[in-house]
């Protein structure tokens, strides 16, 4: 028995932020928000985008890819964000409701930014474990650039968030784009280093903490967050696709393309170094940013689009999360 993806979805916003309004924002040099930052543009949310809407925008288009029968659908996990149109709001029942999902049951997981990754492993399970479920749709939203301050220099490596919706399906014994193995890594000694410090019962928001600005995103130790992560980072993203490449069967050798989120230039140009692959075995995501756990299946959509995918193909999807976690997840494309 195997598990295949039946197709994806994307939902991306009209309205764009670019890389000149990035730097007058922020007063960081325009050659490094393009050079070193990465980003050309990055779509930000208009007056209708809201978190949840984006994901059901982009089931939507998933289904439409797909001509699957919504009503086929047994299960729907949201992988969008816990910043949404409300707070102790289930997702995935909206997203079940608005697509027509009528026979099937959901929930909502969150991982940050390897959400997706998660989703993957998680569905899968799911879906060996239990025979009724045959089908199932991830589909989520991000907007997290809401909670950036430019000013902050102490947020400044998240300057490129987007915003955007993502979908995937999955069905039992698809005979294509046969999903393998994951592995996911977390390490709790990041937990507390990027946060948004109010509006939980910690320090419940008020109208005077409103009129500060600290309801945003913020890192309370720059220094020391830089300089622990730079010790395990790299080779922990690292460290995550190889195990799922052999826990499939495969090493990095084999990889046709991987799909990584967005990240500094010289980070992406590393990664792809290491793993022994070229540009074109990647898409850069300058013109988007990163749009959270959107990111994979954005660069999956794209990769397909760009005829940069055929038959046999090992492809990795990974993803790195404040918290913090790293994910991959092994595919191979195309027919059994």
């Amino acid at each position: 028995m195997h598990i295949g993806i039946v197709s994806t979805g994307l939902y991306i916003p009209s309205q764009y932020m670019t890389a000149e309004e990035i730097s007058e924002a922020s007063g960081v040099p325009l050659h490094v928000v393009k050079d070193k930052m990465g980003i050309t543009k990055k779509p930000i949310p208009g007056p209708e985008d809201h978190t949840v809407q984006m994901g059901i925008w982009a089931a939507k288009d998933a289904l439409e890819r797909s001509h699957v029968d919504p009503k086929s659908i047994d299960c729907v996990i949201y992988i969008g964000e816990e910043h949404k149109e409300y707070p102790l709001w289930t997702a995935a029942i909206k997203t079940q409701e608005e697509i027509g999902a009528f026979h099937a049951w959901g929930f909502d997981i969150a991982l940050r930014c390897g959400t997706t990754i998660l989703a993957l492993k998680l569905a899968q399970s799911l879906m060996l474990a239990d025979d009724s479920i045959e089908t199932v749709l991830l589909a989520g939203g991000y907007r997290n650039g809401d909670f950036i301050d430019y000013t902050n220099e102490r947020t400044r490596f998240m300057f490129n968030l987007g915003a955007g919706g993502g979908a995937m399906i999955l069905k039992k014994n698809h005979g294509h784009n046969i999903l393998l193995e994951s592995d996911i890594m977390t390490d709790g000694s990041f937990s507390e280093d990027v946060l948004v410090p109010v509006g939980g019962t910690k320090n419940p928001l008020t109208h005077e903490l409103l009129d500060t600005g600290s309801y945003r995103l913020d890192v309370t130790d720059p220094e020391g967050m830089k300089k622990r992560l730079e010790q395990k980072s790299m080779q922990n993203f690292l460290k995550v696709i190889r195990h799922s490449l052999s826990k499939s069967g495969y090493t990095e050798q084999d990889i046709s393309y991987v799909a990584m989120l967005h990240m500094k230039k010289s980070a992406h140009d590393y990664v792809l170094n290491e793993l022994g692959l070229t540009e074109d075995q990647s898409i850069y995501l300058h013109e988007y940013g990163h749009i959270g756990q959107m990111d994979q299946i954005l660069s999956l959509q794209l990769a397909e689009q760009q005829g940069k995918l055929q038959k046999g193909d090992i492809v990795v999807l990974v993803s790195a999360g404040i918290g913090y976690a790293w994910g991959a997840t092994t595919i191979k494309w195309g027919s059994e």
